[in-house]
């Protein structure tokens, strides 16, 4: 009996070993196999599994930021058909003050004087016994002191508030007088984009920022304060009594020499003659030549591809009135980020008598945001080009190393322009037509 007992036990065992097993097998066989499985930062990622990312700062992502209409206008130029003198008929352009509001009631003022008071102060006192109140918008802390003899009250509210560096505008349903130092512009822009981007240039020079262009009516919308209004009224005054403006075209280029040797410039004398070398012009980095029309960049490239491999990093034009100054930013053009972008080429520019003679009296300067990289004072004239060389890349590595050669180097190719602003009656017979060779001279010969 007892053998039997011990054999059914054994049998009992045996019988729920066998249904255990089964069971752990129909459980597996119910579970999904994975190939691989990755733990990254404590989260199990498969195949399967969604992605999760940390939350964004709610900032303009950087492709919407760059998104600009006048890029394409300023980032492109057409080097197969670029005129070196133009002439556009003179325009008018107008900064009319927005928001006005309405007209003040005809009242008198005679015999008001006001000392050591706020605009506000100045007129509580002025509008005592009527219904008219006044509201400060924005802080308005100047005092002014004065006085009026006789005038209507919309013309002493004027002068009170220009004496005051504030603003105005009248809410006749309410009674309301409101002040505020800031206020808003709309300037109606001539139809020319040389100089629509001349005067968006100059304003940029201003620090004017927020700046709103409708490139269909050609208007400009803009916001500051009283010196705001008069920074730009001096532009717009400067740029419309100017006869000539200066336009640059540029193309900005990587060279990575296919040796471990660097450009031999040199070669461009035999390359091109000795007469297309017109002037060689050191900075504290690189060199400045100004060269003939027969060095553009078509033929310089050809040059350059027999040494190098050569790779177009951006390219656009600005534009600035005579005499002024202006920049262009590289990143802003370029087709990707890369080094150079850090840098920006100032340019001041002249055209006009230059020791007897019709030259562009121009300064270009490099710089980057540490600081002036070089410059060039550059004499030339109409129909030159300039063309900067040995500007090492490793100038804008900012790591210890690299793998970048210490041969590449920045090449930065401008061709000058003239825009030439003519009473609209006086343009020339044909002024379509680019001028040229002995046109050209008697065209500027006169124009100065």
């Amino acid at each position: 009996m007892k053998i039997i007992r011990q054999m059914c036990g054994f049998f009992i065992l045996a019988v729920s070993a066998g249904l255990f097993l089964g069971c752990t097998q129909r459980g597996q066989e119910n579970v999904p196999q994975y190939d691989t499985i990755n733990v990254v930062e404590n989260f199990v990622i498969d195949e399967n599994s969604v992605p999760i990312f940390p939350k964004k700062a709610a900032l303009t992502t950087d492709t919407a930021q760059r998104f600009s209409i006048e890029l394409p206008k300023r980032c492109k130029v057409n080097w197969d058909n670029q005129t070196i003198v133009s002439v556009v008929p003179e325009e008018p352009i107008e900064m009319i003050r927005l928001g006005t509001g309405d007209a003040l009631p005809e009242l008198q003022v005679t015999d008001y004087e006001f000392k050591q008071l706020t605009v506000k102060e100045t007129l509580d006192k002025l509008l005592d016994g009527t219904d008219i109140a006044v509201i400060e918008d924005g802080e308005v802390i100047e005092k002014i002191s004065g006085s009026i003899a006789s005038g209507n009250l919309a013309d002493s509210v004027e002068l009170i508030s220009k004496m005051g560096r504030v603003y105005y505008s009248y809410d006749a349903e309410n009674a309301e007088i409101h002040l505020d130092n800031r206020a808003k512009w709309m300037i109606k822009m001539p139809k020319n984009e040389s100089i629509i981007m001349a005067l968006l240039d100059a304003m940029h020079g201003a620090d004017v920022r927020n700046l709103l262009v409708d490139w269909q009516d050609k208007t400009l919308v803009f916001e500051g304060n009283y010196q705001t209004e008069r920074e730009v009224a001096k532009i717009i005054s400067d740029i419309a009594s100017k006869k000539y403006m200066i336009a640059w075209d540029i193309d900005v280029y990587r060279v990575y020499p296919r040796t471990d040797n660097p450009i031999i410039w040199m070669n461009l004398l035999p390359a091109f003659g000795d007469s297309n070398i017109k002037m060689s012009i050191p900075g504290v980095v690189g060199r400045a030549l100004v060269v003939s029309p027969e060095i553009n960049t078509k033929t310089l490239q050809e040059f350059l591809y027999q040494q190098a491999n050569v790779v177009l990093i951006s390219q656009g034009t600005f534009v600035i009135p005579n005499g002024w100054q202006s920049r262009f930013d590289i990143g802003q053009c370029s087709k990707e980020d890369r080094l150079e972008t850090d840098l920006v080429i100032g340019a001041t520019g002249k055209y006009g008598d230059y020791g007897g003679k019709d030259k562009i009296d121009a300064k270009i300067v490099l710089r980057t945001s540490n600081g002036e990289l070089s410059s060039f004072n550059i004499p030339s004239n109409v129909g030159d080009n300039y063309v900067i060389i040995g500007i090492p890349t490793h100038s804008f590595v900012t790591t210890p190393e690299t793998l970048i050669s210490p041969f590449a180097e920045l090449v930065v190719f401008m061709s000058p322009r003239i825009i030439s602003i003519v009473d609209a009656a006086k343009m020339p017979a044909g002024s379509d037509v680019p001028l040229v060779g002995d046109a050209l001279r008697d065209f500027l010969g006169a124009g100065m």
